[in-house]
Parts: C-alpha cells; structure tokens; sequence
C-alpha cells in the first residue's frame, strides 16, 4: 500500500467516523420517543389468550402500507380497559369463542398519518376491498377519517369473535386482487372471524352495528359481541360494529404519541 493510499484511507474512515457521529442514529432517536404513562399495560400482560392481529403494522388496511408508529404487532391498553377486556375474554371462552383485537392504543402520527393519505386523492390503492362506494373526496365529511381518534386516548379497541378452535388467517400479500369489505364471507378476504357482514374498517353503513340489513346469523354474532362488552362497561360505536371503548375512560382528554412498541412500556414497569 502506498503511503498515498494510506493517507487517503485514513481520511476517508476519519470522515465517515465524523459522519456517523453526527447524524441522528434510529436507536438515538428512538430514546427520544415519549413513553406510556403508567396505567398502559400490554392486552398480553393480562389476558395471553386473546388473539392480536394488529391490522396498521401490515400493509393490509385502507392505507395500503405500514401505518406511522406501529413497531410491533401488539395491543396497549390502559389497565382498566385490558381488564374488563379480560373478563368478556373468560365469559367467551366458556361459549366456544375468543376476542381477537385489530386495533388498541393508537399513537397520534398514525392518525396523522390516516389523514395525510385521505388528502391525497390519487391515492386509491385499497379502494377495491375498503371502500368500493365511498368517493375519497368524502372522508372526512362522512366521518370515516378525522384528525383526532379516541384510540390515541388508551381505552378505545376494535375488536371481533373468532369461533374456537381458532383458524389462522392467511398473510395478505400486496398487489393481490381485492373484493370488497362488505362481499358475503367467502368472497372478501378471509379471516378467522365470525361472519360479521363485512370486513374490519370496511367504510360503508352496512357497518352499522344495527344497519337494519344486517340480519340472521350476521346480526346474531355482532349482538354477542356487543351484549357482551356492554354488560362489563364497554361503549359501542354506532357506525362501527368492531369500535368499542371503555368506559369511564382513564385519559378522556388526552391524545397520546407513543410509538406501538414493548419499548414504550418499559418504563412505566
């Protein structure tokens, strides 16, 4: 090696050295993320048998790509709500069921996220299965997309039965073609719930908890899940038949930004 090359070597490593000690590192900037307070619990914590398929860390949802501040595929609750979520769980099982959660805690950058993709209107990857009869331009004023949701407020889930023993769901996989949400059962993509009358986020008003076409076995099921978690102080939303929240909740004011992550949780333990 010439002492030339030598040299250039030298200042080459020197500089890239310089480089990484200045740029901002994901794990420096992970420590600078803000953590739970100390009511937040992991669903797992409480109840391990409740199953979690967390829809935003998957490209499958109405956005089409991993959701903003989802790092790990699970459920945080505030302890109240993972509770009360544990006792439906107990009164299920007993009837041949389980809950499984799509969604739980839900950080603001996610919401922020949800809102910067309804504003862009050439964007309509998901259109096929999520929302076949909802114009774009039409989301926020028909309520399906808004700037603050009551799931960055810790207490709020979406939620459905899965009739045991339980099935997998099959992975999505991107560019695959899409039927709509709101299909019958064995023509929307499959997932181990039980017939609900259309998907989760499906954004229409057949999912209307009591849409007054939803009947027979449909109707049935949605009415076991909701009996259910009202009787232990869950709250349905009326447009949504998967939305609950518990009440009263804990952080009524307050919409956090935690990331979706184990991590957000260890210091609150």
């Amino acid at each position: 090696m010439t002492r030339l090359t030598a040299v250039a070597r030298a200042l080459i490593t020197t500089f890239a050295a310089l480089l990484a000690s200045t740029a901002p590192s994901t794990t420096a900037q992970a420590g600078n993320d803000p953590k739970a307070p100390k009511d937040f619990v992991a669903l797992r914590s409480v109840d391990p048998t409740i199953i979690q398929e967390v829809r935003y860390v998957t490209p499958h949802n109405f956005v089409g790509e991993r959701i903003d501040g989802y790092r790990q595929p699970i459920c945080i609750l505030t302890r109240p709500a993972a509770e009360a979520l544990h006792k439906a769980q107990r009164k299920l099982l007993r009837k041949g069921y389980t809950l499984k959660v799509y969604d739980c805690y839900r950080p603001q950058r996610a919401v922020d996220h949800f809102v910067r993709w309804a504003e862009d209107l050439d964007d309509d990857a998901m259109k096929g299965e999520f929302y076949p009869n909802v114009d774009k331009t039409r989301l926020f004023a028909d309520g399906y997309i808004a700037a603050k949701s009551g799931h960055s407020r810790g207490s709020t889930l979406d939620v459905t039965l899965v009739r045991l023993p339980a099935k997998p769901t099959r992975p999505y996989h991107p560019g695959e073609p899409l039927a709509p949400c709101f299909a019958p059962q064995g023509e929307r993509f499959p997932d181990n719930s039980i017939d609900m009358g259309t998907g989760f986020d499906c954004f229409d008003t057949l999912s209307h908890t009591l849409d007054p076409r939803i009947q027979g076995q449909q109707r049935a099921n949605r009415l076991l899940l909701k009996g259910t978690l009202e009787g232990l102080g869950f709250v349905n939303l009326a447009e949504e038949w998967w939305h609950y929240t518990f009440k009263p909740e804990a952080h009524p004011d307050t919409y956090f930004d935690f990331p979706v992550a184990r991590k957000s949780l260890t210091s609150a333990h």
